[in-house]
């Protein structure tokens, strides 16, 4: 009670101004207005809506277009595209305009006054994403669940901390050039002398130049190829090797390798460890799974178990996820540990949108232009693993193709990268012909050629060339590495 008498003696507590500085805005335009170059040290990040004042935002705006079609922009000019009538206190807005370029200092201060005001409106959206969380979980519509809203309002929070950074408009060629210096020069300096982040295996870096940002790579292939194995050594590799520092805002940045978040649709997280772990101890996943291990097995699971806590690999294993689920937590994982490179096992296990459920090709068509859209907004590469459609086991030639990507030509469309991986072994084991046949003895060289050997083909690159790349693959363990032939083993001597 006492509070509400309170509040009515004093009306200033009954409610909260929302966060503004009228002094910084009207010292901002003060410094346009006398020097129109001013405009050019804000206009990059702020716009007449962060303005609080709305004539504040109107002057902003007509001065602003002005500036652009490289006309003048002074007390004088403007004066006749803004209300003459409007009134500001006891003065008229042509009297205001005069008061703001008499009272206005240098501009040197010009970009800090409009951060103020662009942080300021930044709070204010803050205020009102809240109010609105809070307004919609009372009175929510039937047809909005609460993970909607948590999604809706993590999508939100991550648009307003993305906003404000200058990526886009024009660059002169000195600034192009500049940058394109500092892309060689993180290259050089990055291990592997990559323009992208390396995946550990060379044959692929050498063609691809490592996962570049914001690329979507599709890798895809028929069951038993090893999609899975592959990804999950890149994944290995690339958080293995991580290397971090601190931008100046106290956000993560890799220097080499990076943080790796796994969407595991079809897999557990056990299982994709088990895996991981089989790779790199060189104990077979199946003895892992039967137990049957020796002692010196259990040892070097049990070193390397340790190890691997360090590395940064963080494993989702939701099946069925939507893209707006997905999307909304890889913005969760950057904002709080930082993400470097995203890896989903596989596409035709996520779903779309409700609306688009009913129509598989238009369910996936969201999900790839969901996936590349994000891929540019978190400004990463994403793996992203596919199937193959049956088509590929009607030709004489097992090698896919890009006619072979399942249900929808999308998947094509939005990627800027398409692998398939191949093993001509697994076909060939499924070929054998009677022993000590003509046939036979042909197959048996064949399969000695492709024994422990996989294809990785680069069937599209928009930034590179087409090709192919060799691995060794060994299946016990499930692990792809960089291919040594014999004709670069070291000579022997007898």
């Amino acid at each position: 009670m006492a509070d509400a008498v309170r509040q009515q003696n004093n009306p200033e507590e009954a409610y909260r101004l929302a966060p503004h500085n009228i002094e910084a805005e009207q010292a901002l335009l003060g410094a346009m207005l006398v020097n129109n170059d001013a405009f050019y040290r804000v206009s990059d990040f702020l716009k007449s809506e962060h303005f609080y004042e709305s004539i504040h935002a109107q002057i902003y705006a007509v001065a602003g277009d002005m500036i652009r079609a490289t006309k003048r922009a002074n007390p004088i000019t403007i004066k006749t595209f803004l209300p003459a009538e409007e009134k500001i206190g006891d003065i008229t807005v042509t009297q205001y305009l005069a008061r703001l370029a008499a009272e206005a200092t240098t501009i040197i201060n010009a970009e800090d006054y409009g951060r103020s005001i662009y942080d300021l409106a930044t709070r204010r959206s803050l205020i009102t994403v809240g109010e609105d969380m809070v307004n919609i979980a009372y009175d929510a519509p039937v047809d909005m669940p609460p993970r909607q809203q948590i999604e809706d309002a993590e999508r939100r929070l991550f648009d307003l901390a993305e906003t404000g950074r200058y990526d886009g408009g024009f660059h002169d060629f000195g600034t192009a050039i500049n940058e394109a210096i500092d892309l060689a020069s993180a290259a050089y300096q990055r291990d592997g002398g990559l323009s992208g982040m390396a995946t550990g295996l060379q044959a692929i870096d050498m063609r691809m130049g490592g996962l570049q940002r914001s690329d979507l790579v599709v890798l895809a292939g028929r069951p038993a190829m090893g999609k899975t194995a592959l990804a999950t050594n890149i994944a290995f590799n690339i958080a293995n090797e991580y290397r971090g520092d601190i931008n100046a805002d106290g956000s993560a940045k890799a220097i080499d390798g990076g943080i790796v978040g796994f969407f595991s649709l079809e897999m557990s997280a056990e299982q994709l460890a088990t895996r991981i772990i089989s790779e790199q101890t060189e104990v077979s996943s199946s003895k892992i799974r039967r137990g049957e291990i020796t002692e010196t097995d259990f040892e070097k699971l049990s070193f390397c178990a340790q190890e691997m806590q360090k590395i940064p690999l963080f494993i989702d294993q939701t099946g069925g996820i939507s893209i707006a689920q997905l999307a909304a937590r890889a913005r969760r994982l950057k904002r709080q540990r930082g993400l470097d490179v995203m890896i989903i096992d596989y596409i035709q296990l996520m779903q779309g949108s409700s609306h688009t459920k009913s129509n598989r090709v238009q369910e996936i068509t969201e999900i790839t232009t969901g996936l590349k859209a994000l891929a540019k907004e978190l400004q990463i590469p994403i793996i992203a693993l596919s199937q193959l459609s049956r088509q590929v086991e009607n030709r004489d030639d097992k090698r896919p193709q890009l006619s072979d990507l399942r249900e929808s030509g999308s998947i094509e469309q939005d990627a800027d990268v398409v692998l398939f991986v191949y093993r001509e072994e697994y076909y060939l084991e499924r070929m054998e012909p009677k022993e000590g046949s003509e046939e036979w003895i042909k197959w048996e060289l064949a399969m000695n050629d492709a024994k422990g050997r996989a294809e990785v083909i680069i069937a599209k690159q928009r930034h590179g060339p087409t090709g192919s790349a060799k691995l060794a693959f060994q299946g016990q363990f499930t692990r792809f590495s960089d291919l040594i032939e014999d004709n670069y083993l070291p000579a022997r001597n007898d």
